[in-house]
């Protein structure tokens, strides 16, 4: 299937399958937006933002491409092939710095909002013995599901912090079932929101379990060494009797390039901001959630000046970090 493109638009590869959403009758500019597997909640969710987009948006017609995520994407915008796409905000920050994936070939990004957080629980057996994160050097621990973006980010977390577990490798359910078999002392989780997941919560009803949090010293560390994460508080009722802690976190959201045009961003930006159904309907984990304020915390690249000046209307302060480059 293919798409006529006018000036916002790119070519899209062949091959690709889309979702088309009812349009405005006087469009003239075609935006194409990235996102993920079809079978993905995220994918629904852009399905819901491209909607939001022609019913808000004025001269606009977006279409949703299902892609594979977070590197697909940040290709295909390097490429012009999409205007906008699901971006993690860790692998963001690698992409524009030319580290890790993206080593001596940094691409050009803008943010323009975060949904969602994946803060990284870090779970242990109660009776384990574990109180502080540094107790971990030399336990059988797994940092993540292998491949996940949560191994990888934990392990360089850990390895930054010093502390070196014995690493022990494995699927969810192979994981879950090692802890509650106290084969494991415990794991590395993304949280839902500010709630402990499922998997988590199935061991707790086999097992107590603790929350490691990162000391003053580590948070300060991280913030200062690791830009491509966020150090962000959870407050108490994470999970039944869990009490408040500090972990690191990654976020979910939209990025961009520097060639999209201001107020097109700003408009974008501003129906999702100010949108209060429809991304709620297709994420239900989104229900009341302060889109800015998921922004503002968990951004680490610069914000696109559209963006920012939506942010600045709103009289928020936004971070040096996030600060579109001078002109």
């Amino acid at each position: 299937m293919t798409f006529p493109r006018a000036p916002l638009g790119k070519t899209l590869l062949c091959g690709l399958t889309a979702a088309l959403i009812a349009t405005p009758a006087l469009a003239t500019d075609k935006l194409l937006i990235g996102s993920t597997s079809g079978s993905s909640s995220h994918y629904g969710y852009f399905v819901a933002v491209g909607k939001l987009i022609n019913d808000s948006v004025k001269n606009v017609e977006a279409s949703v491409v299902e892609t594979g995520a977070t590197l697909d994407n940040l290709r295909r915008l390097e490429r012009d092939q999409v205007d906008l796409g699901l971006v993690t905000t860790n692998v963001a920050q690698h992409a524009v710095a030319g580290t890790g994936e993206f080593e001596g070939h940094p691409i050009d990004l803008r943010l323009l909002w975060v949904y969602t957080g994946a803060p990284q629980n870090v779970v242990a057996r109660a009776d384990a013995g574990l109180s502080t994160l540094a107790d971990l050097t030399g336990k059988r621990f797994n940092p993540g599901i292998r491949g996940s973006a949560t191994e990888s980010t934990t392990e360089a977390v850990l390895a930054k912090l010093g502390i070196a577990p014995d690493y022990v490798r494995g699927s969810t359910s192979d994981i879950v079932n090692m802890i509650k078999d106290n084969r494991l002392n415990g794991y590395v989780k993304s949280g839902s929101g500010q709630r402990l997941d499922a998997s988590t919560i199935d061991i707790a009803t086999f097992t107590d379990i603790n929350i490691l949090s990162l000391d003053p010293g580590q948070a300060a560390t991280l913030k200062a060494e690791m830009p491509d994460i966020s150090v962000v508080d959870i407050p108490a009722g994470a999970g039944e009797g869990i009490p408040a802690y500090t972990t690191w976190s990654f976020g979910v959201g939209a990025a961009t390039t520097p060639e999209m045009d201001e107020d097109t961003a700003y408009q974008i930006v501003k129906a999702v901001m100010e949108d209060k159904s429809a991304q709620a309907a297709a994420m239900a984990s989104l229900k009341g959630a302060d889109l800015a304020e998921l922004t503002l915390t968990y951004g680490t690249i610069p914000l696109h000046p559209g963006a920012a000046r939506y942010f600045k209307e709103r009289g928020l302060d936004i971070p040096d970090r996030l600060l579109p480059p001078a002109k």
